[in-house]
Formats: C-alpha cells, sequence, structure tokens
C-alpha cells in the first residue's frame, strides 16, 4: 500500500525490500510495480538501499516485474526460491536487457538470491559462485520448513544445516555474511533476539525483518555491543604489545589469546566503524 510504503523508509532498516511476491494478489501485481517505481523515484535521506522482491523465475510474473521495475532508482533485485544456476541464468538475461534498456551499466544491480528449499540449500555453493552480481544470500526459513516439512519452534534446530550450509558457501564464494530468515511472530520479541542470536552464531551478518519492531532488535543483536567493542581493543593493544616483545600468544582475563582471536577482534573493531561512519 502507497501509505505504507511511505513510512518503510523511517524505520531504520539498511535496506528497504518492497514485496511483488507473495505479499501481492496476482490482480494487484500491475499496480504494485508502479508502486515501487514511485516509491523508490526520490532516494531516502537515510541512504537506505532500494530493493524490489521479484516473483521467482518459474512464474509468469518474473519477466515483468523485471521490465516494470528496473531503472536507476534501484539498487537491488532480491530473487526468491532460487534452487541452481539455471534460475540465476535465466534472471541475468533479462536483468541485462532491462539495464540496457534504462541506459543503466549491464552488471550495475545488486542481485540477492534467497534459498528457501532444499535444493537451494543443497545448491548453494554453485548459487554462490555463479553471478558478478550476487554480494550475499539470504535465507528463507518459512518456505524451507514447508518445503522440508519440518517443525519450526524457538530452538531452530530444523534451520541449523541450512545456516552451516548458506555460510560456508558464502565464505566459500567471498561473499558479504548472508542474511538471515524472517521471524514470523510479529508481537514476540523475545523469539526475534533468539533467532537472530541463532543466526549471528552461524555467521550471518543481518536479518530479514517483516516489521518496524524487528529494526531495532535486528541492530542490537548484529552490532557489536560496547563490550564487545571493548574487549576486541583490549585485545589488539595486549597482543601487539605482546608481538613487539616477541611473543604470539598472550593471556588475558583468563582467556588464552592467539592470531585468530586477535582477527577475531579486528574485525570486530572493522565492522564497529563500518556501522559508524558508513
Amino acid at each position: 500500500h502507497p501509505r505504507r510504503v511511505e513510512k518503510v523508509f523511517e524505520v531504520g532498516a539498511d535496506a528497504v525490500i518492497l514485496d511483488l511476491e507473495d505479499a501481492v494478489a496476482v490482480s494487484e501485481k500491475g499496480a504494485a510495480r508502479q508502486c515501487v517505481v514511485d516509491a523508490f523515484s526520490v532516494r531516502p535521506s537515510n541512504g537506505a538501499k532500494r530493493y524490489v522482491r521479484i516473483n521467482s523465475v518459474d512464474t509468469p510474473y518474473c519477466e515483468d516485474d523485471i521490465k516494470a521495475t528496473v531503472g536507476p532508482w534501484l539498487d537491488g533485485v532480491v530473487l526468491p526460491k532460487v534452487e541452481s544456476r539455471a534460475c540465476l541464468d535465466r534472471l541475468e538475461h533479462w536483468l541485462a536487457a532491462a539495464e540496457a534498456a534504462q541506459g543503466m551499466a549491464v552488471g550495475q544491480l545488486d542481485l540477492m538470491p534467497i534459498i528457501e528449499t532444499a535444493a537451494g540449500v543443497e545448491s548453494a555453493k554453485a548459487i554462490a559462485t555463479a553471478d558478478s552480481r550476487i554480494r550475499r544470500m539470504a535465507f528463507g526459513g518459512g518456505d524451507y520448513t514447508l518445503d522440508l516439512n519440518y517443525e519450526w519452534h524457538a530452538e531452530e534446530t530444523v534451520l541449523a544445516y541450512a545456516r552451516a550450509r548458506l555460510s560456508h558457501a558464502s565464505r566459500l564464494g567471498d561473499l558479504e555474511p548472508p542474511i538471515d530468515t524472517v521471524v514470523l511472530q510479529i508481537r514476540d520479541d523475545e523469539r526475534f533476539l533468539q533467532s537472530a542470536g541463532h543466526g549471528k552464531q552461524f555467521g550471518f551478518g543481518g536479518k530479514l525483518c517483516i516489521h518496524p519492531s524487528q529494526v531495532p532488535l535486528t541492530h542490537q543483536i548484529f552490532s557489536p555491543s560496547e563490550a564487545e567493542i571493548a574487549h576486541a581493543q583490549a585485545v589488539v593493544a595486549a597482543f601487539e604489545a605482546a608481538e613487539a616483545a616477541g611473543s604470539a600468544s598472550i593471556q588475558l582475563d583468563g582467556y588464552f589469546i592467539d592470531y585468530p582471536i586477535v582477527y577475531k577482534s579486528q574485525r570486530i573493531l572493522a565492522l564497529a566503524d563500518k556501522l559508524q561512519n558508513g
């Protein structure tokens, strides 16, 4: 709805994804495409990235979604239910044609595939390396558990394998950390925090949100805390001092510190700096 679209830029998300798939009835898809163009024609003052989630390539709507919404107002495309490189090959043909028609550089748009079926999970490595547009992948727990007839409870043990596969594939494809699944219980903050924590444990870098209240919770989990930053600073400083004295391993506050721990601390500090300074 246009009124809801206006408000979505005010919730503090790093990126806004307007959905043309599950959230839009077939009879409304044409109007929804125009709504995407209208909403994204002005760049948000907060710098949020602008993405459109199109219909999957095996539907009769995908190509029309691309033709109608691709333009210089768009930062990227989210493709659901990606199961193979073949899905991406078909999409690439349509995307390149639409970019050229709009006078854009071919390859300008980011592409984020959502992995949400057993086939997609098993093909995650091939998908991660299939297209230079892909900077990160996302995980869809709802369709994944539906596909496998899993029971999705708060402890999320049934999602562990898929999360691990996406994390490994992202690393092997030299992608950014993947984006974790939505949480459907929009009034259950504790469940959301628990789910986000699970994603963080598996190396995910953010979370898909379907309600404004979930955005600050996502920042809370995936942004380094003051305590984490302070500890990382202490680790790096202590190790640098020890290294200058000829030692490559030390103890700090009862913990053994060597290069892997230092590299992890440096990564935390780099993320904190990126979040603070853009």
